[in-house]
Formats: C-alpha cells, sequence, structure tokens
C-alpha cells in the first residue's frame, strides 16, 4: 500500500540518521502513519519524532527535542517520486505531500488495474474460512438474516481483495429437533394435499409456505408415501423436505448474489462419527465428565464461563454444542484454516466464551476463532416497523424485500453501519431516485461517467477505439485541486480494504463509495470534461474518469453491488 511505502521510507530515514549518530539509537515501534484531518496538512502525518523523545527520556533520562528531531528525520527523506513534500508542524508532528507528478501517473495504473484495482497482499498465503447465515433449514429465509449474509459475503470480498484465500460455508443445521419438526410438518402437510387427516405437530411450522413444500413434493413424487407407515414415510421424506428448503434458500440468497462454496451438513457429523471421535478425545483428556448421567464439557475451567456445559443429556441424546464442538475440530484439524470467522446475530453472545475454552481445550490458539456478532434490523415505511408480509399474513421473506426494494438497495442499507449497531432500513428511502438516497446516488455516479465516457466517443472527442494516451504529458495536464482531490480519493481504497478487514466490518465502504461519488461530482462541477476546443485536455479529464469509472465499480462490486452504466 501507498501507506506502508510512506511508512518504509520514514523508517529507512530515521536508521539512516541513527547510523550516522545524528539521532539517538533508542528503541520504538514503526512509525504510524496517519491521515490529516485537514488536507492542507499534506497526505500523511506521523509524531514519530515526539515518540523518539519519549523513547530518549525513558532509556536515557536525557530531553530530547521532538521538533529537532522531526527536523533531523524530515532532511532524510527523499523528497522525489512518491513524497513531494515533507513539512514540520506543531511540536514534532512530519506532515509528507505525496508528489504531483506520481499522482498523475496513477491515473493510468488505475486504468490498468481495472478489477483489481485495490487489492493488497496482506492475507497471502493464508487460508480462511467465513460461515455465515446457517439458519435452520426448515423454511424461507426471514429478512433479518439477510443481514448475517450481506455482512458475511462482502467480508468474504474483502478478505479476497487483500489476498487471502477464502471459504464461503452455510452450515446445514439438519440433525436434532427443529429438523424433525420441520419433516413432521412437512408429512402432515403432504397427508393434507391428498385429502388426508393429520395435525401440524404442536411446536412445527405452520406457515403457509409449508403447504406450497407439501405442493412440491406431491408434484415430484406423486402419492407413494401415502402407502408407508408413519416412521418409514418420515425416513423417506427427510432427505427430499432437505433438499426442497435447501433449494429454496440458494434461490433467495441468490437474489442478493450470495453464493457458498460449501454447505456443510451438521448430520454428516452424526454419520462419519465425528461427534463421538472428538467427545471421547476431549473425555481422555480430562476435559468432558460424566455427572448426574450426563456428559459435561468443562467449560468452567476456562475464562469468563461460569459453568461447565453439557454435550450429552442424560437421555443420550447430544446437545447442539455437541456438534458445534465437532464442527469446529472439523474445521480447524481436519481441513486446516488458518482462521475460522462465525457470524452470528447478537443473541448468541452468549456461546462465544464457550466456544473460545473449546478452541483452548482442543489446543488450539481461541484467536484463530473470531465470532462476530450482529445486531438486529427493522423494516420501515412511512415510519412504521414493519414485521409481517402482506401476502402471507407470516414473517417477512428476504425474497418479498428484494422484489420490492432490489437487491443492490438491499445490500447497500444492510452495510451502512457496523455489526455492532442495529439498523433502520427505510423501504421508502431505498427506491427514491434523489441523491438523499445512498445507493442511487452512488450508481447513478457511476452510470454519469459512463455517459460522459459515451458521449465523448459520439462527438467524436474521444477515438471509436477507446482511450490510449500512454503519454506521461497527457496525464501531466492534470493540476486543478478538484482532479488531484480525486486521485486521492481513489488511492484511498487500498486503506478502505486494509481497514475492512481490520475491523472485520465492511461498512466503511459505503462511506467511501459516497466519498468518491462526491469527490467525482466535484471534479465534474468544477472542470469541463469534454471540450472540443482543447483535446489534449480532454483526453486528461476523460482518462481521469475513467479512472474514477473503476474505482466506483470496483468498490461497488467488493459490496456485492452492480456498477450500472444508465439510469
Amino acid at each position: 500500500m501507498v501507506r506502508d511505502q510512506i511508512q518504509s521510507t520514514v523508517a529507512e530515514s530515521i536508521h539512516a540518521a541513527a547510523s550516522a549518530g545524528e539521532l539517538p539509537a533508542v528503541s520504538a515501534a514503526a512509525p504510524e502513519m496517519l491521515r490529516p484531518n485537514r488536507p492542507e496538512h499534506g497526505d500523511y502525518s506521523t509524531n514519530i519524532a515526539m515518540v523518539l523523545a519519549a523513547a530518549v527520556k525513558k532509556e536515557t533520562g536525557e530531553k530530547a527535542n521532538p521538533r529537532q528531531i522531526a527536523q533531523t528525520i524530515a532532511d532524510r527523506i527523499p523528497k522525489n517520486g512518491l513524497i513531494g513534500a515533507v513539512e514540520l508542524a506543531g511540536p514534532g508532528f512530519i506532515n509528507l505531500r505525496l508528489a504531483e507528478s506520481w499522482l498523475q501517473q496513477q491515473v493510468k495504473a488505475i486504468i490498468a488495474a481495472g478489477e483489481t484495482f485495490g487489492n493488497i497482499g496482506r492475507g497471502v498465503g493464508q487460508r480462511w474460512q467465513v460461515e455465515y447465515v446457517s439458519a435452520n433449514p426448515t423454511g424461507p429465509l426471514h429478512f433479518g438474516g439477510a443481514r448475517n449474509a450481506v455482512l458475511g459475503d462482502t467480508i468474504s470480498n474483502v478478505l479476497e481483495a487483500a489476498g487471502y484465500e477464502v471459504q464461503r460455508e452455510y452450515y446445514v443445521n439438519d440433525a436434532g429437533t427443529q429438523m424433525q419438526l420441520y419433516v413432521e410438518t412437512l408429512y402432515a402437510r403432504y397427508l393434507q394435499h391428498f385429502g388426508r387427516e393429520a395435525e401440524i405437530p404442536e411446536d412445527g411450522y405452520k406457515g403457509p409456505y409449508m403447504v406450497e413444500y407439501a405442493a412440491r413434493l406431491a408434484a415430484e413424487h406423486g402419492d407413494r408415501f401415502l402407502a408407508m407407515d408413519g416412521d418409514a414415510a418420515l425416513t423417506a421424506i427427510r432427505p427430499l423436505g432437505r433438499a426442497i428448503v435447501l433449494e429454496d434458500l440458494q434461490s433467495e440468497l441468490g437474489l442478493i448474489g450470495v453464493k457458498f462454496d460449501r454447505w456443510f451438513s451438521e448430520q454428516s457429523l452424526y454419520d462419519d462419527g465425528g461427534v463421538e471421535d472428538v467427545l471421547s478425545m476431549l473425555s481422555e483428556k480430562g476435559e468432558i465428565v460424566e455427572r448426574d448421567g450426563a456428559r459435561w464439557f468443562r467449560a468452567s475451567r476456562y475464562p469468563k464461563n461460569e459453568k461447565d456445559e453439557v454435550v450429552v443429556r442424560s437421555t443420550g441424546a447430544p446437545t447442539y454444542f455437541a456438534s458445534d464442538i465437532a464442527y469446529h475440530y472439523d474445521k480447524f484439524i481436519r481441513r486446516g484454516f488458518d482462521k475460522v470467522i462465525n457470524v452470528w446475530a447478537v443473541d448468541h453472545q452468549g456461546h462465544v466464551a464457550r466456544m473460545h475454552a473449546v478452541m483452548a481445550a482442543l489446543g488450539l490458539d481461541p484467536d484463530r476463532l473470531t465470532i462476530l456478532l450482529y445486531n438486529l434490523v427493522k423494516l420501515m415505511r412511512d415510519g412504521q416497523e414493519v414485521k409481517m408480509s402482506k401476502r402471507s399474513g407470516d414473517f417477512l421473506t428476504l425474497r418479498e424485500v428484494v422484489e420490492e426494494v432490489g437487491s443492490d438497495a438491499v445490500r447497500f442499507m444492510l452495510l451502512t453501519r457496523g455489526p455492532e449497531s442495529s439498523i433502520d432500513f427505510d423501504l421508502d428511502l431505498a427506491v427514491a431516485e434523489s441523491n438523499d438516497n445512498p445507493v442511487y446516488y452512488v450508481q447513478y455516479s457511476h452510470a454519469r461517467i459512463c455517459s460522459i465516457l459515451a458521449k465523448a466517443t459520439a462527438d467524436g472527442v474521444l477515438p471509436a477505439e477507446g482511450l490510449t494516451e500512454t503519454d506521461d504529458a497527457v496525464v501531466a495536464l492534470l493540476t486543478h485541486p478538484a482532479e488531484l482531490a480525486l486521485i486521492r480519493k481513489m488511492l484511498e481504497l487500498e486503506e478502505q480494504i486494509d481497514l475492512a478487514v481490520e475491523k472485520l466490518s465492511p461498512h466503511n465502504l459505503t462511506h467511501y463509495a459516497m466519498d468518491l461519488a462526491r469527490t467525482f461530482t466535484a471534479f465534474y462541477r468544477d472542470c469541463r470534461v469534454v471540450d472540443p476546443d482543447h483535446l489534449e485536455m480532454s483526453h486528461a479529464r476523460l482518462l481521469l474518469s475513467l479512472a474514477a469509472r473503476t474505482a466506483l465499480a470496483r468498490v461497488l462490486r467488493l459490496m456485492g453491488m452492480s456498477a450500472p452504466e444508465s439510469m
């Protein structure tokens, strides 16, 4: 990243000054490079001189003048190529400005990078898994689960942009009580479809979608289950019902561009003996004990866990926690991921400490497992919360919201705040064709650039084969403050990707996209892009516009959104 290059240059200057005896040889961390709040203070700033002065005081007991240290470092920083100017400020801040000539050349570099623009190498050589959504496979996806899907999918996008090898996984909870109730409900609806009397289980799934599922089952398999006894029919229907709901979930998630590399079956952990194997292994290590006829994981031995947790009930039935242990053993030991991110709703926060205890019990570093908790989403219309579907009187599904506002609006709006914050999703704003709607504003900016480039071609200002200039003299014409501000804003994308990975929260991308769109608008307002009387200047600004289109398209696609050419 540009920031890292500047940090390295400053660090080398400090080392050179210390080697020459111009600075005291004291230990200090690498210089931190920050972006000043005010652009007139430069592109980057560091307080390393004050850090070094404090280190001198601590190690030698002598006072050192931070501003004098800053001047010594500044004198050693080369003012060519990347860095154009170095200035001192306040008690010892070093402000650095990127060279104007270097900025101009980045226009061509951005265009050449295309869909890889902004990529960084932070995660090269690391295999990460992101597990998200993982809702019970018992029906359509409630809209509340859409935030999980968008968050996990966008995190996966930025991880890949940062060089990580990423596997996207959906954990299918197809073992246990909820799956059994789903199958029993489906069987009852199937019987009713053929005019038989059948009761829905008391805790079964009463939504109208189960009637549709039963009709699909009947259409594909006829009445062959009617002749079976109840247990045999349930056994036969189970995998078919699972396939129906997974197909439905895949279709719904596909509406917002979410696809998984693997749909991992919880039941498979029982079928291949994985659950019993890991429980036996932990028992041998003394991590699981028998008490009151049940088997308990000794979670209370680990930090933030006040009590032990049941893994096998006194009835002999395993708990969900048992398969959770086996599942994470499979992720880390069997499949060897370097790190795993689980995206969970905030109401699962009580399970975080026990999962970190499991990691320690398995001999793994708990920091390799990150459980990302996200807060709730409220759907709003006319200032009122919307809870129920108009169509079915049941919960509002992801499909219904996408049909109303579109996939791009769903994704953008669900990314506007950090995971820890709740979101009020305004259905009216999401479809408004105005600058108040951030989705519309950002996408319209991209479409506007496409229109500018198309018109330039139609008017003969731009050659039909496109922009082909490679002469440095063309981009060297880009000296207007609005032009340079746009280049600087585009170059921030690397750091935005890095920040999203660091925080595991890609909400900063929405704010960056809006800033980038605003910066382009300011450039277009202040600089005449297409001027037949000044072809070289027009070509330079059209190159800049093409770079801006590249950057906008890149950030939109990182968020899983489309980059429309017309609106």
